[in-house]
C-alpha cells in the first residue's frame, strides 16, 4: 500500500506490559462510617493478635514493595482523625490499620506504549561513541488509568541498544506540600480559568510574592470568615485550590533506580490519567540544561496540558501550561530557543500542525498553522511525534498522520533552522506504517512515538504498536535528509 524508499530497520526487542509491577494506593472502601467500622474491628483485636496479623501481612507483601511501613503510616495518618478514642495506639496497630486501607495497583497491566527518548543527564563512564539514554513511556492499568514510567540504557557507537535491567519494585511519587508558588504566575492562571473574583483578589492580597499551599489555605479561611456570599466563595476557593494542586513538586527518594519511578495521577484534574509525555533535553542560550516533558492530564471530561521540569531528576516540578493556545494534546518543545523564543509544535485545533512561540515557557499566546493534512494517509489529522531534532540541514520533525480506518502512520517533515515556519520538505509516504504483526492491540492499526533521538548519524525512533507495547526502529539520517530535501 505504501512505498517509502527509505530503509527502516525495526528491532526485535519489545517493551511489553508486566502485570507483576505494582504500586500502593490509598484504599478507602466506601463511606466514612464504613471506614470507621474497619478501624473499630482492628482496634477490637488484642495486642498480640494484632501484632501476629501484621507480621503475616509483612511476610506476604514485603518482597513486593520498598518502604511498606512508611506507606501504611501515611495511610493511617489519612484517617487518624476518625478514631474517637484518646488512648495512644502502638505503631504496629497504626500500621495494621494502614494496611487495611492500602491496595496494590498494577499500573502497566494493560499497556506500555507511546515512548519518548532523550540523552541521559549522566554520560560518565561510557565507551567511546556511546550514549546513555532516558526513555519515558505511558503505562496503563485497570480502568485505563495512565501514568508515566521510565527506562534507561546505552546506545553503542554502532547503534546497538542495550537496556538496563528493570527493578522489580515501583514507587509512586507523592506531591510535596511545601511547594512554593509564584503569585504573579498563579494570578495569571486564576484569570485564565475564569476563577478571578473580588474574593479571589482578597485571598491573593493576603499572600506574599511566593507562598505555599498551607498559606493559601489559611488565606482562604480568613476570607471565608468575612461577610459575603459564602456559597459563591466556596466555588472560588475550590478553583483556587484546583490551580494550586495542578502545580506541585515531586521528590525522588535517594538512590532511586529510575525504572522504579512512577508518575501516577496525584490531583483531581489527572484522575483519569497522565498521557503521552514528550521529553526534551532543553539547552538554554547560557548553556544551562533542563529536561522538560509536556503531557496531557485527563479527568474523564476535560484535558489539561501540563509541563514537567527536571534538572537532575532528584526533584521534578509539575506545572500547568497557560495561555490562549495551551490547549488540546500533543505539545512538543524545541530543544533550544530559536531567535530568542521558546518554540513548540502543537495541534491546537486537533487537526492541523501548529508552531507556537513564547518568551515564557509556561505561557503560550502566539501560534501559527504550519501544516495541514494533504496526503491520503493523514487526511483525518496531522500532529507531531515529539520534539524536533536539529540537523545542519534543518529541524527533523516526526509527524503522525491518521488515515482511513483510523490508521496511524509516522511521517517526517524538515523545517528551516532559523524560521521553522518554513517547511522545506515532507515525506510523500509515511516512514513507519503498522506491520501485520503490529496491527493488533488495545487500539488497532497504530504506530506512534512521542520523541526520537539522533546518535552517530542514526535516527532512533522508539514507537508504540497499537497502544499496547513498544519497540524501536532506526533510520540513516543522511538518507532521510536526502529524500526530504528533494521532496
Amino acid at each position: 500500500m505504501f512505498h517509502c524508499p527509505i530503509q527502516v530497520a525495526r528491532r526485535e526487542e519489545k517493551f511489553v506490559p508486566d502485570a507483576r509491577r505494582v504500586i500502593t494506593r490509598l484504599f478507602l472502601p466506601g463511606s466514612t462510617e464504613r471506614i470507621k467500622s474497619i478501624i473499630q474491628r482492628v482496634l477490637a483485636m488484642d495486642e498480640d493478635g494484632a501484632a501476629r496479623w501484621l507480621e503475616r501481612v509483612i511476610r506476604n507483601f514485603a518482597t513486593r514493595h520498598k518502604h511498606l511501613s512508611a506507606v501504611w503510616q501515611a495511610h493511617f495518618d489519612e484517617v487518624a482523625h476518625l478514631i474517637e478514642s484518646d488512648t495512644p495506639l502502638s505503631v504496629e496497630r497504626q500500621h495494621l490499620i494502614g494496611a487495611y486501607l492500602t491496595s496494590e495497583y498494577s499500573f502497566e497491566a494493560a499497556a506500555l506504549f507511546n515512548p519518548s527518548i532523550v540523552a541521559h543527564h549522566d554520560q560518565s563512564g561510557l565507551p567511546d561513541g556511546a550514549l546513555r539514554f532516558l526513555m519515558s513511556l505511558r503505562a496503563t492499568g485497570e480502568g485505563h488509568v495512565s501514568s508515566i514510567v521510565f527506562r534507561t540504557g546505552i546506545i553503542a557507537a554502532d547503534g546497538e541498544m542495550h537496556f538496563d535491567p528493570v527493578s522489580p519494585f515501583a514507587h509512586s511519587l507523592k506531591p510535596k506540600r511545601d511547594t512554593r508558588y509564584d503569585k504573579q504566575t498563579f494570578f495569571y492562571k486564576v484569570i485564565e480559568v475564569g476563577a478571578y473574583t473580588d474574593q479571589a483578589g482578597d485571598v491573593l492580597d493576603r499572600l506574599g510574592d511566593t507562598f505555599m499551599l498551607a498559606e493559601l489555605e489559611e488565606a482562604i479561611a480568613d476570607v471565608r470568615n468575612q461577610p459575603g456570599d459564602g456559597e459563591a466563595f466556596n466555588a472560588t476557593a475550590e478553583r483556587l485550590l484546583w490551580v494550586a494542586r495542578s502545580n506541585y513538586e515531586l521528590e525522588l527518594p535517594p538512590r532511586t533506580n529510575v525504572s522504579e519511578v512512577v508518575i501516577f495521577p496525584s490531583t483531581e484534574n489527572e484522575s483519569r490519567g497522565i498521557e503521552d509525555m514528550r521529553l526534551v533535553r532543553f539547552q538554554d542560550d547560557d548553556g544551562t540544561v533542563v529536561y522538560y516533558g509536556t503531557y496531557t492530564a485527563y479527568n474523564g471530561f476535560t484535558i489539561l496540558p501540563q509541563l514537567m521540569e527536571a534538572r537532575d531528576f532528584c526533584a521534578i516540578r509539575i506545572m500547568t501550561l497557560n495561555g490562549k493556545y495551551a490547549q488540546n494534546k500533543g505539545h512538543a518543545l524545541f530543544p533550544r530557543r530559536v531567535g530568542g523564543w521558546y518554540m513548540m509544535s502543537s495541534r491546537v485545533d486537533g487537526e492541523n500542525l501548529y508552531l507556537m512561540k513564547s518568551k515564557n515557557v509556561r505561557f503560550w499566546n502566539d501560534a501559527e498553522k504550519v501544516q495541514v493534512p494533504v496526503r491520503p494517509w493523514e487526511f483525518v489529522q496531522i500532529g507531531n511525534c515529539g520534539s524536533p531534532l536539529e540537523t545542519e540541514h534543518g529541524w527533523l520533525l516526526l509527524t503522525h498522520g491518521v488515515g482511513p480506518m483510523r490508521q496511524y502512520c509516522i511521517g517526517v517533515s524538515l523545517l528551516d533552522l532559523r524560521d521553522p515556519l518554513r517547511v522545506l520538505g515532507h515525506l510523500r509516504e509515511p516512514l513507519l506504517v503498522p506491520l501485520e504483526s503490529e496491527r493488533d492491540g488495545y487500539v488497532p492499526n497504530v504506530v506512534y512515538s512521542c520523541g526520537a533521538i539522533i546518535h552517530q548519524d542514526r535516527l532512533i525512533i522508539p514507537y508504540a504498536m497499537s497502544d499496547s507495547a513498544t519497540s524501536c526502529a532506526t533510520v540513516d539520517v543522511n538518507e532521510l535528509l536526502f529524500h526530504l530535501r528533494k521532496s
